[in-house]
């Protein structure tokens, strides 16, 4: 082996102006938004320990170090090939070109020779891959990017992971301190760079960095230590039960095993959480989030493990008990069908709102009846619903970061109360909220919110079919299988056919995006009648879900199922021959409505005597 050099960087000096290549045979980008969330959250708890909005810029430069890892490159002339590390760096590169489309053109700190640069009078991405180029192109241009069935799976990742950055992100970052923390990501983020010079020199450091042995899992120590507590002849029952279990939620997906564990703990025993300041100590919440086989070794007597017999019960009946419905909760999650009664937890997750699982299990008590966990899961999920959707509705943040403090208490106040007290307390909750569906009318559509508004489209789309007698089409118009939707204008985007209501381009650029202009179709609809003045729409509508029919006074003739629904709720549905800025605006209104309806605090009120006990009669 030749000479091997390695030194701490940062994203600034692995980045700025470099050129960066992968060999076809590892090129596929493979992060899910389970490693971007993970990555995204470290980074902004380790930024925000330090940041104070009284900072100047100047004081990021003594805040705390981050260590992202290493790479491996393999330096042969004037190329360098990524031998290991490519995951990271394509995700630094698209968090980097989020970042500077939140800047909106305000570029300071500049950030694009990180992204991009020039070579030889060429302008290249920094991290250069062939098949990726249109698609990074739209991106760091500002503008959608739709793969088509030809585009590989790792520009389909692109996508979806850029999608996500912008659900993920904290919204503290967002605002006033993205500048600062810009800085920090590139000044202060460190990567240790392993430079070889042979392709043979680069695989064997690979090879070495990632072949010694399989290291123990903390699933596996914690197995270890709960087993090693059970008296030697009652041991086999318990630890049969727990190799199955791990098993089968290892089968529903990588690493879920110890996300069971985590939720778990959290959901039960968690008392204490970490303050939000600079030298904080970790605490219970943080610790089963890191090491939750050490915080449950350390506090056993909390948990109620002294002797063998509860050792054997703890795995026995709480790691079965909870396991199972953890196992429910992520089958409803992912399920080809909508679960009835858990229907909510699917349109949660949807918004990959992951804080939601520990509060799903708070109330569950050991020994209940499935129906009665089945119940309490689905009312915390109708407020964890109707909470994420009235933030959305304002233009508030929904990422963990923001909601994390706020769900840990929620799950304290609901753990172990029973079905009734779970909905009073979770109302009581919504009650005190100032903002709310209807606290604003202006509700429009940016970049941030594509996929959020999507996902409200698509529930008061299938609310409408449904509460006419249709079918729910909400996983349709969510999974992109078998057809694509998007969020649809009314309007075509020509200012001057609506001249004579707005005088200036940007004025009715705001006013399209209003939700009232919006619908959700097949993207092939929007090939070929987006351009259309509305007239010529309209009658294109009448062939599309009801929602968009009911723009079309055919919607109301011989349609009794939709006739009764109009009747039952009293909502102000009505054609229009002409849509106008004041038709935005009533439409807007009209969804504001519907939005009231399926988003009903007074849902969690429960007076079925049937569930209010712990166990079924």
């Amino acid at each position: 082996m030749k000479e091997i050099h390695g030194v701490a960087r940062s994203v600034a000096e692995i980045l700025k102006g470099a050129k960066y290549t992968i060999d076809y045979y590892q090129r596929d980008y493979k992060w899910e938004e389970k490693q971007l969330r993970e990555l995204i959250d470290d980074l902004s708890d380790q930024f925000l320990e330090a940041y104070q909005p009284s900072h100047q810029r100047e004081a990021v430069q003594s805040y705390p170090f981050y260590f992202l890892g290493s790479i491996v490159i393999s330096e042969k002339g004037a190329q360098r090939f990524i031998v290991d590390g490519q995951q990271r760096l394509t995700t630094l590169t698209l968090l980097l070109t989020y970042l500077r489309e939140l800047q909106n053109g305000h570029n300071e700190p500049n950030i694009d020779e990180l992204i991009l640069s020039n070579a030889f009078g060429k302008k290249s991405f920094n991290l250069d891959v062939e098949d990726r180029v249109a698609c990074m192109t739209a991106l760091y241009e500002g503008q959608p990017f739709t793969p088509s069935p030809a585009d590989s799976d790792s520009v389909r990742n692109l996508v979806e992971r850029y999608e996500d950055i912008g659900e993920l992100l904290p919204q503290d970052l967002q605002r006033d301190a993205l500048p600062y923390f810009i800085d920090w990501l590139q000044y202060r983020v460190q990567i240790i760079q392993i430079t070889a010079y042979s392709d043979d020199d680069a695989y064997t450091i690979f090879e070495t960095m990632n072949d010694r042995g399989l290291q123990l899992r903390p699933v596996d120590m914690l197995k270890g230590y709960l087993l090693a507590g059970i008296d030697e002849d009652v041991r086999r029952v318990p630890g049969d039960l727990w190799r199955q279990r791990v098993q089968d939620l290892a089968a529903l997906g990588k690493e879920l095993d110890a996300d069971f564990f985590k939720a778990w703990l959290r959901s039960q025993y968690a008392e204490t959480i970490r303050e939000r300041r600079k030298g904080a100590v970790g605490l219970d919440y943080d610790k089963i989030g890191t090491e939750f086989h050490r915080w449950l070794r350390s506090n056993a007597s909390r948990v109620g493990l002294e002797k063998s017999e509860d050792y054997s019960r703890f795995i026995r009946e709480d790691f079965e008990f909870y396991s199972r419905h953890f196992m429910t909760i992520m089958a409803a999650t992912k399920a080809p069908a909508l679960v009835t009664g858990l229907e909510r937890v699917r349109y949660n997750a949807d918004h990959q709102f992951t804080l939601q699982i520990p509060m799903l299990l708070a109330p569950l008590v050991v020994g209940e009846d499935d129906a009665v966990a089945v119940r309490k899961i689905g009312l915390v999920a109708n407020y964890v619903d109707i909470l994420l959707t009235w933030r959305i509705w304002n233009n508030r943040a929904i990422d963990a970061s923001t909601l994390q403090y706020r769900t840990f208490l929620d799950t304290k106040a609901i753990r172990g109360k029973d079905v009734s007290a779970v909905g009073s307390i979770l109302h009581d909750k919504l009650m005190q909220e100032a903002e709310r569906i209807g606290s604003t009318d202006r509700l429009r559509l940016h970049q941030q919110n594509r996929r959020h508004l999507h996902r409200l489209l698509a529930r008061i789309t299938d609310y409408v079919e449904v509460e006419s007698g249709g079918h729910s089409t909400y996983l349709q118009m969510t999974s992109g299988s078998p057809v694509k939707y998007e969020v649809e204008h009314i309007w075509a985007n020509h200012p001057r056919r609506h001249s004579d209501e707005f005088e200036h381009a940007s004025d009715f650029a705001d006013h399209r995006n209003l939700i009232g202009d919006l619908l959700l179709l097949p993207k092939k609809f929007n090939a070929s009648y987006g351009d259309m003045t509305y007239e010529k729409k309209l009658k294109h509508y009448n062939a599309q879900n009801l929602l968009a029919r009911s723009l079309n006074a055919e919607c109301y003739k011989n349609n009794p199922g939709f006739r009764q629904f109009l009747d039952r709720t009293g909502l102000p549905f009505t054609p229009y021959d002409d849509f106008t800025a004041q038709a935005v605006l009533d439409r807007g209104k009209l969804y504001e409505m519907v939005a009231q309806q399926i988003w009903n605090p007074e849902d969690l009120l429960v007076d079925d005597p049937l569930v209010t006990s712990q166990t079924a009669p």
